[in-house]
Protein backbone atom coordinates (compact mmCIF):
# COMPACT_ATOMS: atom_id res chain seq x y z
CA UNK A 1 0.00 0.00 0.00
CA UNK A 2 0.83 3.20 -0.86
CA UNK A 3 2.42 5.49 1.52
CA UNK A 4 0.95 9.36 1.23
CA UNK A 5 3.39 12.14 2.78
CA UNK A 6 2.97 16.21 1.79
CA UNK A 7 5.68 18.41 1.47
CA UNK A 8 4.39 22.16 2.81
CA UNK A 9 6.97 25.00 2.52
CA UNK A 10 6.58 28.74 3.35
CA UNK A 11 9.50 31.34 2.97
CA UNK A 12 9.03 33.54 6.36
CA UNK A 13 8.39 33.15 10.39
CA UNK A 14 5.34 35.57 10.06
CA UNK A 15 3.82 32.60 7.34
CA UNK A 16 2.23 29.28 8.16
CA UNK A 17 1.83 26.01 6.44
CA UNK A 18 -1.47 25.54 8.33
CA UNK A 19 -3.07 26.68 5.03
CA UNK A 20 -1.37 24.27 2.56
CA UNK A 21 -1.87 21.08 4.99
CA UNK A 22 -5.78 22.40 5.11
CA UNK A 23 -5.84 22.25 1.12
CA UNK A 24 -4.02 18.81 0.62
CA UNK A 25 -6.86 17.41 3.21
CA UNK A 26 -9.64 19.20 1.72
CA UNK A 27 -8.54 17.60 -1.56
CA UNK A 28 -9.13 14.05 -0.23
CA UNK A 29 -5.48 13.17 1.23
CA UNK A 30 -6.04 11.43 4.71
CA UNK A 31 -2.05 12.15 5.51
CA UNK A 32 -0.35 10.90 8.67
CA UNK A 33 0.37 14.10 10.76
CA UNK A 34 4.28 12.45 10.53
CA UNK A 35 4.12 12.52 7.17
CA UNK A 36 3.43 16.00 7.14
CA UNK A 37 6.96 17.49 6.66
CA UNK A 38 6.47 21.40 6.91
CA UNK A 39 9.50 23.59 6.82
CA UNK A 40 10.41 27.53 6.49
CA UNK A 41 12.73 28.44 4.21
CA UNK A 42 13.42 30.61 1.11
CA UNK A 43 12.08 29.19 -2.25
CA UNK A 44 15.16 30.51 -4.00
CA UNK A 45 17.03 27.60 -1.86
CA UNK A 46 17.01 24.20 -4.27
CA UNK A 47 15.24 21.69 -2.85
CA UNK A 48 18.08 19.42 -2.07
CA UNK A 49 19.64 21.71 0.16
CA UNK A 50 16.29 22.27 2.00
CA UNK A 51 17.05 20.38 5.35
CA UNK A 52 13.48 19.52 5.77
CA UNK A 53 13.22 18.22 1.93
CA UNK A 54 16.92 16.17 2.89
CA UNK A 55 15.28 14.61 5.41
CA UNK A 56 12.04 14.03 3.36
CA UNK A 57 14.66 12.32 0.52
CA UNK A 58 15.75 9.98 2.85
CA UNK A 59 12.13 8.16 3.95
CA UNK A 60 10.67 8.12 1.04
CA UNK A 61 10.50 4.58 -0.90
CA UNK A 62 9.02 3.59 -4.07
CA UNK A 63 5.54 3.51 -4.29
CA UNK A 64 5.10 5.96 -2.34
CA UNK A 65 2.85 9.41 -3.20
CA UNK A 66 4.25 13.14 -2.68
CA UNK A 67 1.40 15.67 -2.40
CA UNK A 68 2.31 19.15 -2.94
CA UNK A 69 -0.46 22.10 -3.13
CA UNK A 70 1.97 24.22 -5.98
CA UNK A 71 4.94 23.67 -7.38
CA UNK A 72 6.70 26.86 -6.57
CA UNK A 73 6.63 24.71 -3.39
CA UNK A 74 9.10 22.04 -4.62
CA UNK A 75 11.78 24.24 -6.36
CA UNK A 76 12.67 27.84 -6.87
CA UNK A 77 12.31 27.57 -10.99
CA UNK A 78 10.88 25.48 -13.57
CA UNK A 79 13.89 23.54 -14.00
CA UNK A 80 14.71 22.96 -10.26
CA UNK A 81 11.40 21.27 -10.04
CA UNK A 82 11.66 19.80 -12.99
CA UNK A 83 14.86 17.90 -11.71
CA UNK A 84 13.25 17.30 -8.58
CA UNK A 85 10.12 15.62 -9.78
CA UNK A 86 12.76 13.39 -11.78
CA UNK A 87 14.63 12.52 -9.19
CA UNK A 88 11.44 11.35 -7.38
CA UNK A 89 9.95 9.46 -10.26
CA UNK A 90 13.50 7.46 -10.43
CA UNK A 91 12.90 6.19 -7.03
CA UNK A 92 9.09 5.34 -7.64
CA UNK A 93 7.97 8.46 -6.06
CA UNK A 94 4.67 9.77 -7.58
CA UNK A 95 4.14 13.26 -7.10
CA UNK A 96 0.73 15.30 -6.78
CA UNK A 97 0.43 19.14 -7.62
CA UNK A 98 -3.21 20.24 -6.30
CA UNK A 99 -3.01 23.25 -8.33
CA UNK A 100 -2.60 21.72 -11.33
CA UNK A 101 -5.77 19.39 -10.93
CA UNK A 102 -3.82 16.69 -8.61
CA UNK A 103 -1.91 15.76 -11.54
CA UNK A 104 0.68 13.21 -10.93
CA UNK A 105 3.91 14.81 -12.26
CA UNK A 106 5.58 11.52 -12.87
CA UNK A 107 3.07 10.37 -15.35
CA UNK A 108 3.34 10.65 -18.97
CA UNK A 109 0.39 13.73 -18.78
CA UNK A 110 2.70 15.06 -16.09
CA UNK A 111 5.73 14.83 -17.90
CA UNK A 112 3.97 16.95 -20.72
CA UNK A 113 3.08 19.27 -18.02
CA UNK A 114 6.44 19.81 -16.91
CA UNK A 115 7.95 20.07 -20.00
CA UNK A 116 5.80 22.87 -21.23
CA UNK A 117 6.05 24.54 -17.87
CA UNK A 118 9.90 24.09 -18.35
CA UNK A 119 9.53 25.89 -22.17
CA UNK A 120 7.51 28.64 -20.33
CA UNK A 121 10.25 29.50 -17.84
CA UNK A 122 12.87 29.50 -20.40
CA UNK A 123 10.94 31.38 -22.41
CA UNK A 124 10.37 33.80 -19.60
CA UNK A 125 14.23 34.18 -18.55
CA UNK A 126 14.58 35.02 -22.53
CA UNK A 127 12.88 37.60 -22.52
CA UNK A 128 13.79 39.05 -19.51
CA UNK A 129 17.70 39.05 -20.74
CA UNK A 130 16.32 41.15 -23.87
CA UNK A 131 14.22 43.05 -21.67
CA UNK A 132 17.70 43.78 -19.16
CA UNK A 133 19.95 44.07 -22.63
CA UNK A 134 18.02 46.36 -24.33
CA UNK A 135 17.35 48.45 -20.94
CA UNK A 136 21.20 49.25 -20.96
CA UNK A 137 21.56 49.98 -24.56
CA UNK A 138 19.06 52.72 -24.00
CA UNK A 139 20.81 54.13 -20.98
CA UNK A 140 23.96 53.90 -22.16
CA UNK A 141 22.45 55.95 -25.34
CA UNK A 142 21.41 58.63 -23.14
CA UNK A 143 24.15 58.35 -21.70
CA UNK A 144 23.98 57.29 -18.17
CA UNK A 145 26.70 55.73 -16.07
CA UNK A 146 26.42 52.31 -15.54
CA UNK A 147 27.83 50.30 -12.16
CA UNK A 148 29.19 50.48 -9.38
CA UNK A 149 29.18 54.73 -8.88
CA UNK A 150 33.15 55.67 -8.98
CA UNK A 151 34.83 55.91 -5.56
CA UNK A 152 37.15 58.40 -6.23
CA UNK A 153 36.73 61.61 -7.96
CA UNK A 154 38.95 62.22 -11.79
CA UNK A 155 40.82 64.94 -9.19
CA UNK A 156 41.37 61.67 -6.59
CA UNK A 157 42.73 59.24 -9.12
CA UNK A 158 44.82 61.90 -10.89
CA UNK A 159 46.54 62.31 -7.58
CA UNK A 160 46.20 58.44 -6.38
CA UNK A 161 48.57 57.66 -10.41
CA UNK A 162 50.85 60.40 -9.52
CA UNK A 163 51.87 59.72 -6.31
CA UNK A 164 52.39 55.99 -7.60
CA UNK A 165 54.29 57.12 -10.18
CA UNK A 166 56.73 58.92 -7.58
CA UNK A 167 56.97 55.55 -5.75
CA UNK A 168 55.02 55.20 -3.32
CA UNK A 169 52.84 52.35 -2.03
CA UNK A 170 49.45 51.38 -2.61
CA UNK A 171 48.71 51.35 1.08
CA UNK A 172 50.62 54.91 1.70
CA UNK A 173 47.97 55.98 -1.43
CA UNK A 174 45.18 54.56 -0.06
CA UNK A 175 45.81 56.40 3.42
CA UNK A 176 46.55 59.76 1.86
CA UNK A 177 42.87 59.25 0.13
CA UNK A 178 40.95 57.71 2.99
CA UNK A 179 39.95 54.52 0.72
CA UNK A 180 41.39 51.33 0.89
CA UNK A 181 43.86 49.84 -0.89
CA UNK A 182 41.81 47.76 -3.56
CA UNK A 183 40.55 50.60 -4.38
CA UNK A 184 43.66 51.75 -5.42
CA UNK A 185 44.93 48.52 -7.01
CA UNK A 186 41.84 48.26 -9.23
CA UNK A 187 42.74 51.67 -10.41
CA UNK A 188 46.70 50.87 -10.89
CA UNK A 189 45.00 47.91 -13.24
CA UNK A 190 43.06 49.42 -15.12
CA UNK A 191 44.89 52.37 -16.14
CA UNK A 192 47.57 49.66 -16.91
CA UNK A 193 45.48 47.99 -19.10
CA UNK A 194 44.77 51.25 -20.65
CA UNK A 195 47.94 52.39 -21.67
CA UNK A 196 47.40 55.42 -18.85
CA UNK A 197 49.80 53.93 -16.36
Amino acid sequence: MSRIFCYCRVSTAEQTTDTQIHEIQSAGFAIEPRRVITEQVSGSVAAKQRDGFARLLDRLEDGDVLVVTKLDRLGRNAMDVRATVEELAKIGVRVHCLALGGADLTSAAGKMTMSMLSAVAEFERDLLLERTAAGLARARSVGKMLGRPKVLSDKQESTALERLAQGLTVAAVARELNTSRQTIMRLRVRCEASGEY
